[in-house]
C-alpha cells in the first residue's frame, strides 16, 4: 500500500491559552467548581504544557460553556462532515486523483454519533461513486488512525479497491465536559478540532516522494481500559483520563515497536524518522525517556501538539504532513498511534 496525497483541516478560529483562561473566568462554571478544580485549570492554561493554542468549532469560546446533549450533538453533526470533507478534498486534489477513483471511504470519530455514519455525509459532499465501500469506525479515540489505516491496507490487498480514501476527524469541542475532576479537568485543555485524510494506492504517484507501507502491529490491553475512555453520564460524554497514561502509554509504545523491529531484522537505529501521536507534553516525556528519542526526533510531533492541541485520532496526519512538507530525510519512518482499549498502533514506512 502507498500514501499518495494527504489533507488536513481545521476550524478557523484559534484559542490560546490565555484565551481560554480569560473565557473561564467570566463563564458559569468558573463558580461551579471547587477552588481546587480552578487552581488545576490555572496550572495548566498558565504554564507550559506543550500546547500554546488550538482550533475549536465555536465563534466564542463562551459557547463551549453551554453543555448540554442537544447543544453538543448539534455542534457535531455541523463541523465533523465538514472538516472530513475539507481534509478529503485536500487529500484528493494531493494526489491529483478524481472522487470518482475512490473505490471506498474509511471514516473514524469518538467524539460524536451519526446514523448514517460519517460516510453518508463526506460520500455526497465529495461526490464519491455509490457503489463506493463505506465503513464507519468509532471508538477506537486517539489510536484510531492507524486501525483506520490498517483496514485499508487489508482492502487494497484483498484486489477488492484500487484506491481507499482514509479520514480521521474529531470535533472535541463536542464531547465537553467539566466537573472537579483532575483528568476531566485537564482533557478540557487539552483537545482541539480537527481532521485528517489520506489516499491509498496498490500503486505509487508518479513525481513525488514514494510512501510504501511496509508492515504493522497492534497490541491491546483491556486490562487497563479505565485509564484512558469516554464513559456517558446524563447523555454527555465525559472523558477519563488518569495519570497513568503516559506510562502506560510509552510502554506499550515500545512493546509495538520492538515487536515490528524483531519480525523485521531491524534496530531501532534504523529509524529515520518518528511520526507520533503526542497525546500531550507529559506522553512526550515518558516516550522520549522509555525508547530513548531525542528532542529533534519528536520535534514533529511536538510542533503540532503546540500549535493545535491534542487532536486525538487526527493528530498523527498533521505529524505526517508536517515532516514531509518539511523534506525530512527519507529511509524507515515509525507511524505510531495509541488510545483508548488500552491500544498501541505502529506502523513502518518505507519513504524514499
Amino acid at each position: 500500500m502507498y500514501i499518495v496525497g494527504l489533507g488536513t483541516a481545521c476550524p478557523e478560529r484559534r484559542y490560546t491559552k490565555p484565551d481560554c483562561w480569560k473565557a473561564f473566568q467570566t463563564s458559569p462554571w468558573f463558580e461551579r467548581l471547587d477552588r481546587r478544580a480552578r487552581m488545576i485549570a490555572e496550572r495548566v492554561l498558565q504554564h507550559d504544557n506543550g500546547i500554546e493554542a488550538r482550533r475549536l468549532s465555536v465563534d466564542s469560546l463562551q459557547e463551549v460553556f453551554a453543555i448540554d446533549p442537544d447543544t453538543l450533538h448539534t455542534r457535531f453533526l455541523a463541523n465533523a462532515p465538514a472538516l472530513a470533507t475539507c481534509a478529503a478534498k485536500r487529500a484528493l486534489a494531493d494526489a491529483d486523483i478524481l472522487a470518482a477513483e475512490i473505490d471506498s471511504v474509511i471514516i473514524s470519530t469518538c467524539t460524536g454519533y451519526l446514523c448514517p455514519g460519517l460516510t453518508s455525509y463526506v460520500s455526497e459532499a465529495l461526490g464519491l461513486r455509490t457503489d463506493v465501500q463505506a465503513l464507519d469506525l468509532v471508538g477506537q479515540g486517539c489510536g484510531a488512525a492507524l486501525p483506520n489505516l490498517r483496514m485499508a491496507d487489508a482492502l487494497l490487498a484483498s484486489g477488492r479497491c484500487a484506491r481507499v480514501l482514509s479520514i480521521c476527524v474529531e470535533v472535541c469541542s463536542a464531547a465537553m465536559y467539566l466537573d472537579n475532576d483532575p483528568g476531566v479537568l485537564i482533557s478540557a485543555c487539552l483537545f482541539g478540532d480537527g481532521a485528517g485524510a489520506a489516499v491509498l494506492s496498490v500503486q505509487p504517484q508518479q513525481d513525488k516522494r514514494r510512501i510504501l507501507w511496509r508492515t504493522a502491529a497492534s497490541l491491546i490491553s483491556p486490562t487497563e481500559r479505565d485509564a484512558l475512555r469516554f464513559e456517558q453520564r446524563e447523555g454527555l460524554l465525559r472523558n477519563v483520563l488518569t495519570l497513568a497514561v503516559p506510562k502506560i502509554a510509552a510502554t506499550h509504545a515500545q512493546r509495538v515497536l520492538e515487536m515490528v523491529l524483531a519480525a523485521e531484522g531491524m534496530c531501532q537505529s534504523d529509524i529515520t524518522g518518528w511520526i507520533w501521536h503526542a497525546g500531550g507534553r507529559d506522553v512526550l516525556a515518558a516516550l522520549s525517556d522509555r525508547i530513548g528519542l531525542t528532542t529533534e526526533d519528536l520535534r514533529c510531533s511536538a510542533a503540532v501538539l503546540r500549535e493545535y492541541g491534542n487532536l486525538s485520532s487526527a493528530f498523527v496526519y498533521f505529524v505526517l504532513q508536517m515532516a514531509l512538507t518539511e523534506k525530512a530525510p527519507g529511509g524507515r519512518w515509525w507511524l505510531a498511534s495509541f488510545g483508548a482499549g488500552f491500544s498501541s498502533h505502529g506502523a513502518l514506512l518505507d519513504v524514499e
